[in-house]
């Protein structure tokens, strides 16, 4: 029973234990079997991690945790079991308990390491965050193995900080902010595994997922922060005050901010834009990919993105295509001769464009007659297309090629431009009957006509 009892007790953990044991046989003997016993723990967990199958979606964030503690548990039971044989044999253990508590110690971080990834986005700042979070809590390992944490705390007790009309020592206050991470990481790990469940569920339409997602965000947040503000000694009635200065701030500086985040829960709840949806807003032309509390995603189909505030959606005109339906109407414009069987010709269109699968079949394409060009007859053929985020660029030029082919087999012609050309280049030589007619005119009477003579003399 007192083995059990001082398992983990760190009283027994002097320096001069440790140095003992550097100058006994025994304790180099203790140290390489501590040393052995992580070697083969660590072997064996990555022989039973290699031979696991990959889990289901499902229990993925359980199968993460199994795989992360597996080696700190085996090396726990293990230092505890060898510990144990090597006591029976009168030795007294320093390295193999050090190993120990070290292996609980590690199943501590591991698993507080594991929330902290389930919770937060995965990114190259939250990988930051677990190696600091991991170094932080091994250095608090070691400042309490070595009882130097008793001197840090008493040290952080005797610093008194007045907060209004109450005093708070600096511990009191770390501690709290400890607390207030931990509940703030527990929240947001819930919230996020609820709503991984709630968006893979296919009862409930897609922007009642997303409404659902935010509010249970929202609310677990709130939550998280009414249980962590007494546990720094905060009253809970400072509340109001800061919630009247809050809504001061809001008014003014963060208004924006707010109705950004107010229209996100309108259009969500109205149900004027979906994920999916084909949008065009200021001109610019795209589905929408993402829907967050301040702004909405719309992703072209050449690859460029843009962030559209909430906002907008509610005081602006916005261009929704697929607002009734997802399938969109586009149309191509083919020109053939005059003297083509235009009857002959609107058929093959249509069957060009029914020919496709991606083509509706109801309503079925329909071809028309535009107008009587210079060059030809125009003809147009719609279609209405039911996957329009695949892009049209692939799908008009299958259309288009089965129409050149059609129209090859039954000998329609593609029009070209039909211009009057003439040849300027020969000598140009006047006709002799005006020839004829200058010379008599030539030699007719020159007299003038004193009508059309001027009073200044010149007829004298």
């Amino acid at each position: 029973m007192d083995f059990f009892n001082n398992l983990f007790a760190r009283q027994q953990f002097t320096s001069h234990l440790l140095e003992r044991s550097f100058n006994q046989p025994a304790g180099w003997i203790e140290l390489a079997l501590a040393a052995a016993l992580m070697w083969f723990t660590f072997w064996m967990a990555s022989r039973i991690i290699s031979r696991r199958s990959a889990s289901s979606p499902k229990w993925a964030f359980l199968h993460h945790i199994g795989q992360r503690i597996l080696w700190p548990i085996l090396l726990l039971i293990t230092a505890i079991i060898g510990l144990y044989l090597w006591q029976s044999f009168g030795f007294r253990g320093v390295w193999l308990q050090l190993l120990v508590m070290a292996a609980r110690w590690m199943i501590l971080i591991r698993l507080a390491l594991a929330v902290v990834n389930a919770a937060l986005p995965d990114n190259k700042i939250t990988d930051a965050l677990e190696r600091t979070l991991a170094t932080v809590l091994w250095v608090a390992f070691l400042l309490w193995i070595s009882g130097i944490d008793d001197i840090i705390i008493h040290t952080l007790k005797n610093v008194e900080l007045p907060i209004g009309s109450i005093t708070l020592n600096l511990y009191t206050i770390l501690t709290g902010l400890l607390w207030v991470a931990v509940i703030m990481m527990l929240a947001l790990w819930l919230a996020r595994t609820v709503n991984s469940r709630l968006m893979k569920s296919s009862r409930l339409d897609m922007n009642v997922r997303i409404v659902l997602s935010k509010v249970i965000t929202s609310a677990l947040v709130i939550l998280a922060i009414l249980i962590a503000l007494p546990l720094v000694g905060i009253d809970l009635t400072v509340l109001s005050v800061f919630g009247g200065a809050l809504g001061v701030g809001i008014g003014f500086g963060l208004q924006k901010v707010a109705s950004n985040y107010i229209s996100g829960f309108i259009i969500l709840g109205d149900r004027s834009i979906r994920p999916g949806d084909r949008l065009t807003v200021d001109n610019f032309t795209g589905y929408v990919t993402k829907i967050t509390s301040r702004f909405v995603v719309l992703r072209s189909a050449g690859g460029v993105e843009a962030l559209i505030p909430n906002e907008t959606f509610v005081t602006s005109t916005v261009i929704n295509e697929s607002y009734t339906a997802k399938s969109l109407w586009q149309s191509l414009d083919i020109q053939v001769a005059y003297h083509t069987d235009l009857a002959q010709a609107m058929q093959i269109l249509e069957a060009a464009a029914a020919a496709q699968e991606r083509v509706a079949t109801d309503p079925a394409p329909k071809a028309f007659l535009i107008e009587f060009a210079d060059n030809g007859v125009n003809l147009r053929v719609g279609f209405w297309v039911n996957d329009p985020e695949n892009g049209f660029l692939g799908l008009f030029s299958a259309i288009l090629l089965d129409i050149w082919k059609r129209f090859n087999e039954n000998d329609i012609e593609f029009p070209f431009p039909q211009r009057e050309v003439r040849i300027l280049n020969e000598p140009q030589t006047p006709d002799y009957e005006a020839v004829r007619h200058a010379g008599q005119k030539a030699r007719a009477d020159t007299r003038s006509d004193e009508t059309f003579d001027s009073d200044d003399g010149v007829h004298q």
